[in-house]
């Protein structure tokens, strides 16, 4: 077996696993499995109920490791998430707590009802996976994953995340609602007792830290490079935006792109991997601007017009 066959193997066993409890939504977890294969961090966006905390847990679940969750509410203080230093009376000393960021999935629960202060603390983490407290820099584990949800509709005693933040996930995922068939099988799933109660873990955070590392070698050709420049380059110009992506989104969508052709099993990249990624990446990372936000106008049709305008090249990549 190949290694990227391996990794595509390692990403199946993940999605097949998941699947005992979420209905329906295998292309929303193969997303997150990409964001993981690049080693990035994912935001799961949607309305209540459609699962977002429960996709969170079994994808951590799966992969095994440490796993931890923070509730985040407006009296959360940034020590609660990194730790602290406290004087030890027993010992005479000054010891360091732990704060539940030491740990390889991070489960930030509604992020965005943390203050502005609070959600800063996990920029650092996030981006350089390394907590600074006291002037000492200390590592986190590997992997250090975060998957963080959000409620888009409910805005009162919320913080929204800034651009900054934002830049830092990978992907935004959003899950939607079930159609009726899934939402039937749902109820006998949930009958008895919730299925996330039974799941095992089925990879290591061992076999996670293997396939991101081959998923860097995933051949990408020139003319596919250039596609992806120009995407991204694209969303500044468009006339309908006033800030697009970013150079750092530029290259998550290069990482997504190899990551999407790994867990196909292809040791090489194609357009249509580009395409498939395009708006977990971008959407977040692209703000509109009020004139075309008054006349109805989506980060979804914008990026649809984007990726229209950009020349797919034609022959294929292999």
């Amino acid at each position: 077996m190949t290694e990227v066959q391996k990794i595509s193997a390692f990403s199946m066993r993940i999605v097949d696993n998941v699947e005992k409890v979420i209905v329906g939504k295998r292309d929303v977890t193969e997303m997150v499995l990409v964001a993981l294969l690049c080693q990035g961090h994912v935001l799961l966006e949607d309305v209540p109920g459609v699962g977002k905390t429960t996709l969170a847990r079994s994808i951590a679940r799966s992969i095994g490791g440490q796993f931890r969750r923070i509730q985040f509410t407006p009296d959360l203080l940034p020590s609660d998430i990194t730790g602290l230093s406290y004087f030890n009376q027993k010992f005479g000393e000054f010891q360091f707590r732990a704060g539940p960021v030491f740990t390889n999935i991070l489960l930030s629960d509604e992020i965005n009802r943390a203050t502005p202060r609070t959600q800063s603390a996990l920029l650092e983490a996030m981006e350089e996976r390394t907590v600074t407290i006291e002037g000492d820099t200390m590592g986190l584990p590997q992997p250090f994953l975060v998957l963080a949800t959000e409620n888009p509709v409910e805005l009162e005693g919320t913080f929204p995340l800034p651009e900054a933040q934002l830049d830092r996930f990978l992907v935004r995922i959003r899950i939607g609602y079930p159609n009726a068939a899934e939402e039937e099988e749902m109820l006998l799933r949930f009958q008895h007792r919730h299925p996330i109660e039974t799941l095992e873990a089925v990879a290591t955070p061992e076999d996670l830290v293997v396939a991101m590392t081959g998923v860097r070698e995933i051949h990408v050709e020139p003319e596919l490079r250039a596609y992806i420049t120009g995407i991204t380059r694209a969303t500044r110009e468009h006339d309908a935006v006033g800030l697009g992506a970013s150079p750092r989104g530029t290259l998550a969508l290069f990482r997504a792109t190899q990551a999407y052709a790994a867990l196909r099993g292809r040791d090489y990249a194609e357009p249509d991997d580009v395409k498939r990624v395009a708006h977990a990446v971008l959407a977040h990372r692209i703000m509109i601007s009020p004139d075309a936000r008054l006349r109805g106008r989506s980060v979804d049709h914008i990026i649809d017009e984007v990726v229209d305008r950009v020349r797919t090249p034609v022959e294929a990549v292999q």
